[in-house]
């Protein structure tokens, strides 16, 4: 079944670029384009759609606040694309329950493959989101996840997911299995009740969970 899209940007022309192609795969399907936030809102609450592609600077509302709505009213996993890479979009993309965060800029193949993989459950974020996540980290900011959530190992743990460690590099370093590493991660989320490991991170980074869907 071919994945549902919605599309959210007040340019035209991007909308349309967009929607061609989408259209010229049959993966995918495009539900609507709309020109605001607020159109994307109501629309994902009125009809199924998988994923929306939503600009961050919008009229009426913006791709942020639309993000919050939608990952807080229905299924659809929100993805932000947009031109702008400011430190401030990428924490709160995130924070507000966006699965993932693009720039436009982004080859067409990067950017379907972006919308399969949140689709089916993962995040996606361009690399100079998870670069600036992981600057504030070694800046030495404190962890802003408050104490007693978790135990010391599953801050450990935390810690090096919000630093873009993979399951095999946390195990290699903690000398512990993939599987193990796996559970305990599991468990992390349970705790703090986050969807997914770039929320953890973010979590980790300002201690606000934001929409943990």
């Amino acid at each position: 079944m071919a994945i549902r899209v919605l599309i959210a940007d007040d340019d035209a022309l991007i909308r349309e670029g967009l929607k061609i192609i989408l259209q010229s795969d049959d993966r995918f399907e495009v539900a609507e384009c709309v020109d605001n936030g607020r159109k994307a809102v109501e629309y994902c609450c009125a009809h199924q759609v998988d994923v929306a592609l939503l600009d961050v600077r919008m009229p009426v509302l913006d791709g942020l606040e639309a993000a919050r709505e939608i990952s807080s009213k229905t299924a659809t996993k929100a993805l932000i694309l947009t031109t702008f890479d400011d430190d401030d979009f990428i924490i709160n993309a995130v924070r507000y329950g966006a699965r993932g965060y693009l720039l436009k800029s982004s080859p067409p193949a990067r950017i379907m493959d972006a919308i399969r993989m949140v689709h089916d459950g993962g995040t996606v974020m361009q690399d100079v989101a998870m670069d600036i996540i992981k600057d504030e980290l070694s800046s030495g900011r404190k962890c802003g996840i408050p104490e007693g959530i978790l135990t010391e190992r599953e801050m450990e743990i935390a810690g090096l997911v919000a630093r873009g460690l993979s399951n095999k590099d946390i195990a290699a370093r903690l000398f512990m299995s993939e599987g193990t590493v796996k559970n305990y991660i599991s468990s992390i989320l349970a705790k703090t009740g986050l969807g997914h490991r770039t929320q953890l991170a973010v979590y980790y980074l300002t201690g606000e969970k934001g929409n943990g869907t």
